[in-house]
């Protein structure tokens, strides 16, 4: 993935998949499709993981809290 959203959601009191479900709707609304992979910091998945329909993946590039949603091209 070279393009998407990044979403941040630090609200302690939400589910980790609530979250990336949320920011995935917000993908969807925005750009008129559902997001098919979202990279999140390492320390939230330890694996692949998915969440709904969403492809959720671990990237140490990633800011702890963040999502960065796109299409798997």
């Amino acid at each position: 993935m070279k393009i998407g959203m990044l979403w941040l959601d630090d609200d302690k009191r939400r589910s980790f998949e609530d979250k990336v479900l949320r920011a995935a709707e917000h993908y969807s609304e925005k750009y008129g499709c559902f997001p098919e992979l979202c990279f999140v910091n390492k320390g939230e998945v330890a694996e692949d993981k998915k969440v709904g329909k969403v492809l959720v993946k671990p990237a140490s590039t990633i800011l702890p809290y963040h999502f960065w949603l796109g299409m798997n091209v």
